[in-house]
Formats: structure tokens, sequence, C-alpha cells
């Protein structure tokens, strides 16, 4: 047993591999904020535009989640990656920024692909909170004779968001583990770092563990942070 702990304490301090992981954790979260953060701001004006049923733009944003959430997402990640990597490095390359668009580009690639995912998803989480509004409400705003945009952004939309914030909370578990996807493109985040330290010290089964670990504590602190906030807003409305 005492044999066992020192080699684990060799390989994961002296080696360096417990910093290692946690470095690509800390570009795994970075990634899936960024990429939620990215997509719930695309997200939001095209699921009110879906809500609204604009005649045409309803219809695009439809087919576009429904394209999105039926190919999977390595498959999106590859298709923006292998799509574009070679007239971006064409062009850095003219400019002289060929060594900085290899590096930064896979973690571009990334929050782009994370992006277009949680949006698709995101659209329908939005729309459906805001289709479960009381329409008694709204009517109630209109009889005051409130104008659109205040009746939008003062009634609608914040019920509207404390109604999506559980599904909110569901895409962003998805969001943190596609994360792991993003290793085929090269970018060194959690799954990346653990698959080259279990080939270098073939101890595979330890650190894919260990990933799992890392990966589970990820998620459970951000359903407790979502916990939190969900029983503050439900504050007055019949929530614990």
């Amino acid at each position: 047993m005492v044999s066992m702990l020192n080699d684990l304490w060799a390989l994961m301090i002296e080696r360096g591999w417990a910093l290692a992981l946690l470095k690509g954790s800390l570009v795994t979260m970075l990634i899936g904020l960024s990429g939620m953060a990215l997509g719930f701001v695309i997200a939001m004006p095209l699921a009110v535009m879906r809500w609204r049923k604009l005649l045409g733009v309803s219809q695009i944003v439809d087919a576009y989640s429904i394209v999105i959430r039926g190919i999977p997402g390595l498959l999106i990640i590859y298709l923006l990656f292998f799509g574009s990597v070679d007239w971006v490095r064409a062009v850095t390359t003219i400019f002289g920024y060929q060594d900085a668009a290899d590096n930064a580009y896979p973690y571009i690639v990334g929050v782009f692909a994370i992006a277009a995912i949680s949006s698709a998803y995101s659209i329908e989480v939005i729309r459906g909170a805001l289709q479960s509004v009381p329409h008694g409400l709204i009517e109630a705003a209109h009889s005051l004779a409130l104008p659109w945009k205040v009746t939008f952004f003062r009634i609608t939309l914040p019920l509207a968001l404390r109604l999506a914030l559980g599904g909110i909370n569901n895409v962003w578990q998805m969001t943190i583990k596609d994360t792991s996807l993003i290793s085929v493109v090269g970018l060194q985040e959690l799954m990346r770092t653990a698959a080259i330290a279990a080939g270098i010290t073939r101890s595979p089964l330890l650190f894919y563990c260990i990933a799992a670990l890392l990966f589970f504590g990820m998620t459970a602190v951000s359903q407790s942070i979502f916990s939190a906030v969900e029983r503050s807003l439900n504050r007055g409305f019949g929530g614990r």
C-alpha cells in the first residue's frame, strides 16, 4: 500500500501530471464557459424570433436547430475545423501569424463548435420557456397600455429566464461534457491531457479515472450553483 502511494506521488507530483491535469481542467472550463456564453447570446434572439413565429425567419431558425441537434457533436467539430483550417493557415501565413494561428485556432474552433451545439439546444429551452409564461400576465400588461418592449423586457423575459433555468442547466451539463470532443483537433484540454498521460506512463485506467472524477467534480459544482440560483429565483413563486 505504501509503495503504491509512493508511486502515485511520484507520478502525479514529481512528474507533474497533477498540474497538467489541472491545467487541462481549466482549459475545459474556459471552453465550456466561452462556448456556452456565446451560444446563449446566439440562441436568445433566435428563440425570440421562433417564439414570435416570424414568417420565413422562424422556419430558418427551426431548421438550424433541427440540423445541429441531429448531427453528432464530433462531426460538427470536424466540419468546422477541417473545413476552415487550410484557408486560415493560408491567410495567416501571408501576414506572418501562422504560428500564432496554429496555437490559437484549435481553441477558437472549440469555442465556436460548443457555441453552435449549445445554441441549438438553448433555442428550444428558451422558446419553451417563453411559451410557458402565463398569457394572462401579458394580457394584463396590454390592458395597461404598456409598450411591447416594456412588456417583453420587464415581464415576459424575466419570467421566461426563470422558467428556463432548469433547461439551461441541462444544456450546460451537456456542454461541459462535450468539451472532451475538442481533443480531436489537438487542444490540450482535460481529455487530451489524460490521453497523453495514459500513453506516456502506460497507466490508462488511472488517468481516465482521474479525468472522470474531475469531470464529475465540475458538473457537481455547477449543479450546486444552478440549484442555489434556482432556489433564489423561486422565492415568492412557491419555490423552496
